[in-house]
């Protein structure tokens, strides 16, 4: 019999005792390398745990992301939390379940097939003689290794939608890394110019000094930090500090008019990265381009972290979506070993990617390590839109053409960006403190991840039955402005552009859109999700549009390898376009919680929104000029539609990753729904009122 394979997960990280520990009797602790970033993953893999494990949840906790204990699992991201994360934390339950079976058996004297296991409790039907996994510990070897264990017995957790843990904290307002406190910290502000990496010309240290509420000044080349016990105070003073420095560009920046401009503008590297089929001849050739500008991540809380160095030590609160990759990047950047650095995850308010967490933590690390005290650093909003990563602006264009049958034969999408994935965990250091201060780490050189994950050409293959299909990346190292992993990184333009493109196809060729993209997938899945929600959002039963409100749908499978979502949108045009209702379908195979992917789908649609309709950063010869919530609006509140979300739940299948998927299907479902309301095909992100003008009078 051919051997059961082990999760990566477990392969990396292979000892028992790196995943489950039994420091108080009753509990026992989940240990895991993936981090609560909101997204509802630790209540769902302590489902998961506890129906291996055959105890309830008050018998478990979860300890996520500390480098001290616990398996290295690199990123939470990608959505991967589940499928990869789960899967790890199940054969490591599953495991402990046997062995602790085995144990149990022996000591009760019976065969192992007869035990019954209830609240982690032992025992056989005719007989009072119990034992637990507390009793049994000191029996079993925890430091051996996870190997091939039982099938799942069955669900008692898994399918239910249990309460987040987190929730009650966060919502009396102190379970934020924001609200965390050390004994005789400081606090700690950064001073940087209009551009993350920007360079000090020159400064007045004295004179910052001599600032109310400054209790020190910590400069190194282009690193520069003011810190007092007081925060308010040394807020002020922070205003007041920048008026003591000048700033430079390292280089000007490009400047264009657009984002096609922009990026036809940069020197790229191109290749195939994908081809598929034989090229044939084919009629009705078909042509357009499509754009995202550089979006910010804008969370909502701007980032913070808090560190102190002892002894030799540096231990660091941060809310990184990776504590083992920022560990190595710290220990690279101050030339420690990796022992001397503790990494410890603490929830922040809003993350999406590879925002500002890794940059502030070492921020407060080189702080605390030059003065040698406990440091709070909290970066401001202006840092946080000027300084923290972008997501990368994005150029697609898609040229296909169809058979004698009308169906298409030959599809070629090109699709030109940047970097997509500049975290920390790699070769070099990806700390942007650390490239500013003096004998610091180099900037690495800018590279993508390749497919099939793919990072500006994620979702590029599209997932429809072409007869020839090629796709090509012309990737743009030099970005104008500093970009990482942004959630969803390509996919999110390459399925609006993919899925608008369609339309525009089935519009020239007479054909319902919803029909066209059915003729074209031979998926079951994926053909379910669309008919689900074409029932759902009465697609079959609209009539003509009244040239105000208008109905349009997008699909995408997340990567071509996780959850399916199809998407539509009902939207009213005026002077601007408001979206009234959008209806979503997810396919994520198995559900561990409900409400929990519904949550997750709902904010996925939520954000998507916003930078379909507003986001875009701006800059100008000096900087970027988006620093405030006034130059850079997020939708509000009163502007979020009724959210209709329907799953298709599969508990046979294995479960696929949730939050990203609705990120591309949104604006391709809203831009085709414009199309149906008043005839005006809008490529370019986002649709502003000022754009939509633009192509109405253009059009």
């Amino acid at each position: 019999m051919k051997p059961i394979a082990l999760p990566q997960g477990i392969v990396k990280n292979p000892s028992l005792h790196q995943w489950l520990t039994f420091e108080r009797s009753g509990v026992i602790t989940l240990h895991s390398g993936k981090v609560e970033l909101g997204q509802g993953v630790e209540i769902a893999l302590q489902q998961i745990a506890c129906d291996a494990l055959g105890i309830d949840p008050d018998q478990l906790q979860f300890q996520g992301g500390n480098t001290l204990q616990g398996p290295d699992e690199g990123h939470t991201a990608g959505s991967q939390s589940i499928d990869q994360g789960g899967h790890a934390v199940q054969a490591a339950c599953l495991f402990a379940r046997q062995i602790f079976i085995q144990t149990a058996a022996h000591e009760l004297g019976v065969s192992p097939e007869v035990l019954e296991l209830e609240r982690g409790i032992f025992s056989t039907n005719g007989s009072d003689k119990t034992c637990n996994y507390w009793s049994l510990l000191p029996l079993v070897n925890l430091m051996q290794p996870v190997g091939p264990s039982m099938q799942m017995p069955s669900r008692k957790w898994v399918g239910q939608s249990l309460s987040r843990p987190d929730l009650v904290q966060k919502l009396s307002g102190t379970g934020f890394i924001h609200d965390f406190t050390l004994p005789g910290m400081l606090h700690a502000r950064m001073i940087r110019g209009p551009l993350g990496d920007s360079v000090i010309d020159f400064v007045d240290v004295p004179a910052i000094a001599s600032l109310t509420g400054v209790q020190h000044v910590v400069h190194s080349r282009d690193f520069l930090a003011v810190v007092g016990a007081d925060e308010a105070q040394l807020v002020l003073a922070t205003e007041k500090a920048r008026t003591f420095v000048q700033f430079g560009l390292k280089k000007p920046l490009a400047m264009a008019s657009d984002t096609e401009a922009l990026l036809l503008s940069l020197a790229g590297e191109s290749s195939t990265v994908h081809q598929q089929g034989e090229r044939r001849d084919v009629g009705l050739l078909h042509e357009a381009r499509y754009s995202r500008p550089y979006i910010a991540h804008a969370s909502i809380g701007p980032s913070c972290a808090l560190a102190q160095w002892a002894h030799g030590q540096m231990k660091v609160w941060s809310h990184t979506q990776g504590v083992f990759p920022l560990r190595a990047d710290l220990a690279k950047a101050f030339q420690w070993s990796l022992d001397a650095v503790q990494v410890i995850h603490l929830h922040g308010s809003g993350c999406y990617g590879h925002n500002g967490a890794d940059d502030v933590a070492f921020d407060a690390a080189f702080v605390s390590f030059k003065l040698g005290v406990p440091i709070r650093m909290q970066w401001s909003r202006e840092d946080e839109m000027t300084a923290s990563p972008l997501g990368a602006p994005s150029l697609v264009n898609i040229r296909a053409g169809v058979d004698s049958v009308g169906r298409i034969a030959e599809w070629n999408l090109s699709v030109w960006s940047h970097s997509h994935l500049s975290r920390p965990g790699g070769a070099d250091v990806n700390l942007l403190g650390a490239w500013q201060v003096d004998g610091g780490s180099e900037k690495p050189v800018p590279t993508d991840l390749p497919l099939p994950a793919g990072g500006g050409h994620r979702n590029a293959v599209a997932l429809y039955d072409f007869a020839h299909q090629q796709v090509d990346y012309f990737f743009i190292p030099d970005a104008t402005l500093r970009t990482s992993a942004l959630r969803s990184l390509g996919s999110y333009v390459n399925l609006f552009a993919i899925e608008s493109f369609m339309d525009e196809m089935a519009e020239k060729l007479s054909v319902d859109a919803l029909d066209f993209r059915l003729q074209h997938l031979s998926d079951p899945r994926a053909v379910a999700v669309l008919e689900k929600l074409a029932d759902i959002c009465g697609w079959r039963q609209q009539g003509e549009s009244d040239g105000l409100h208008g109905l349009g749908l997008g699909f995408g499978r997340y990567k071509n390898v996780a959850g399916y979502c199809a998407v539509a949108a009902l939207i009213r045009v005026e002077e601007k376009i408001t979206v009234e209702k959008i209806w979503a379908v997810v396919d994520v195979g198995l559900v561990v919680n409900p409400d929990g992917l519904i949550n997750q789908i709902e904010g996925g649609i939520i954000q998507s929104l916003s930078w379909t309709l507003k986001e875009q950063v701006s800059w100008d010869e000096g900087g970027i000029t988006s620093r405030t919530w006034d130059e850079y609006p997020i939708i509000a509140f009163s502007e979020i539609p009724e959210v209709e979300v329907h799953v298709i739940d599969r508990p046979e299948c294995p479960s696929l990753g949730s939050g990203e998927v609705a990120a591309g299907p949104v604006p391709a479902a809203v831009a085709n729904a414009l199309y149906r309301a008043i005839g005006v095909r809008v490529r370019h992100l986002p649709l502003t009122p000022e754009r939509l003008t633009q192509f109405i009078l253009n059009s």
